[in-house]
């Protein structure tokens, strides 16, 4: 699956974010929390063995009858016997706030248990309540400590019994909880991740597909969206097609409106001119040159309406090809007596993105230009400009245009040559019919010596 959308700011994108973002803050606090969690139990847990050793300690110590000093049990762990090994005890006395050692383990050896500055006084505030303690040990390592307050039977003071473990293997522990929770967790995360993106894609497929359709529609390829969507999607997809079949309700009325106007003025127009040509005469001929000339310019402005109107349709497409080939062999045959010869070219599968009508006028206005004024060639040629613009270019062989030339040949009604029939609208009518469709008309120099007439218009996928 393609994931390139991710870079994109899209509505997959913030969702991807958010989920993501969301799922690692819980996992995240979940693994804190579960460490925490376990750190703790593990402690407890080396602290309930302090507890039974000074249990046991304060169970079997007793207090010398001669010196009044207390003597510990013969054996309280084996441990605690050897020299260093990370398990002690020893029982010391306060002494103006300060704790005397009276015995300790022979694992401390002549070492003692190092503890807080204030502990005396925090025992003596609170007697019978075990303070626990970290430290270091004789060899620097760390140590659980923990120390509580006992008056014994015969002493004469309170004594202090404190015991001590090595926390490595604890720690340790922890750590190796604390790494693999982050490893889980961090597997855990990455795979949550791929699920939303996946989630996401797949829940917005339908999104996607209606978004094709539409693109489809525009370019032609359908009428109107038919796609099957999800409960929620179907009713955008079901005002899509009204708002479309509006549209299009709309273009049909301006056609109508304009053939309505097309035919309305042209039939005053032609009584005119019968009766203009009935009756000669100075202001018979004014009569009959403003009403060919009116007649003209409905036509131009005619048809200028009716493709506006065709751009905003349903996209209707049409083979290029074949308009070239129809052009080419009606052309041919109305300039046979000149021997013009029309050599085009271009792929069965591009098409125009617009009617067969408005591509027969911009081709063939621009094709038969070329086949008057050639001396027997024209070339047309086709390229695809980009997935949604193609090229048209006719080139002929004749006399050709300087730039001052060209740049008046667009213009309304121009002719430059007086002499050649026509009313001059063929390169203007190309111009404006091209702009309609949001294309353009370029006039350059042809390798053939003539004219080039460059057309860049809509394409419509195959």
């Amino acid at each position: 699956m393609k994931f390139e959308f991710l870079r994109r700011p899209s509505l997959v994108r913030r969702l991807v974010i958010l989920a993501a973002g969301w799922s690692l803050a819980v996992l995240l606090v979940t693994a804190l929390v579960l460490s925490m969690l376990f750190q703790q139990a593990a402690i407890r847990r080396f602290d309930q063995g302090l507890v039974e050793l000074i249990d046991n300690l304060t169970a079997g110590t007793t207090i010398d009858e001669a010196s009044k000093l207390p003597l510990a049990p013969a054996l309280t762990d084996l441990r605690a016997l050897r020299a260093y090994s990370g398990k002690y005890w020893q029982i010391s006395e306060p002494v103006n706030g300060v704790l005397k050692t009276r015995v300790r383990s022979r694992s401390l050896w002549d070492s003692e248990l190092k503890s807080p500055p204030d502990l005396a006084l925090r025992l003596a505030a609170d007697p019978g309540k075990p303070i626990f303690y970290d430290t270091r040990g004789p060899l620097n390592e760390p140590l659980r400590a923990m120390a509580t307050r006992a008056e014994l039977p015969g002493g004469a003071a309170p004594v202090v019994f404190m015991a001590a473990e090595d926390r490595s293997p604890v720690d340790r522990d922890i750590r190796n909880f604390v790494t693999a929770t982050a490893v889980a967790f961090l597997l855990l995360g990455v795979g949550m991740v791929a699920a939303v993106v996946i989630q996401v894609r797949v829940g917005l497929t339908p999104l996607f597909a209606l978004r094709h359709e539409v693109a489809y529609v525009r370019r032609g390829k359908r009428e109107r969206i038919e796609g099957v969507y999800p409960t929620e999607l179907k009713p955008l997809a079901d005002e899509l097609n009204a708002l479309m079949a509006h549209n299009q309700e709309v273009v049909e009325r301006q056609r109508t409106h304009v053939g309505n106007l097309a035919h309305a003025l042209k039939t005053p127009l032609s009584v005119m001119l019968a009766e203009s040509q009935a009756q000669p005469g100075p202001l018979a001929e004014v009569v009959t040159r403003q009403s060919e000339a009116m007649r003209q310019q409905v036509d131009h402005h005619l048809r200028r309406a009716r493709a506006a109107a065709r751009t905003q349709g349903s996209g209707e497409r049409t083979s290029v090809a074949d308009v070239l080939d129809e052009l080419s062999r009606t052309l041919e045959r109305i300039f046979q007596d000149k021997g013009v010869t029309i050599d085009w070219d271009a792929d069965d599968d591009l098409y125009f993105l617009g009617e067969r009508q408005d591509l027969l006028e911009l081709a063939g206005n621009a094709m038969e230009n070329a086949a008057k004024w050639c001396k027997g060639r024209v070339r047309v040629r086709t390229e695809i400009i980009s997935p949604e613009r193609l090229r048209l270019s006719v080139d002929d062989d004749g006399p050709g245009l300087s730039p001052a030339e060209r740049e008046a040949a667009v213009q309304r009604g121009a002719r430059l040559d007086e002499s050649a029939p026509g009313s001059g609208l063929g390169l203007n009518i190309i111009d404006e019919l091209a702009r309609a469709y949001g294309g353009s008309l370029r006039l350059d120099e042809a390798r053939l010596g003539g004219l080039s007439v460059v057309l860049e218009l809509p394409r419509a996928e195959a």
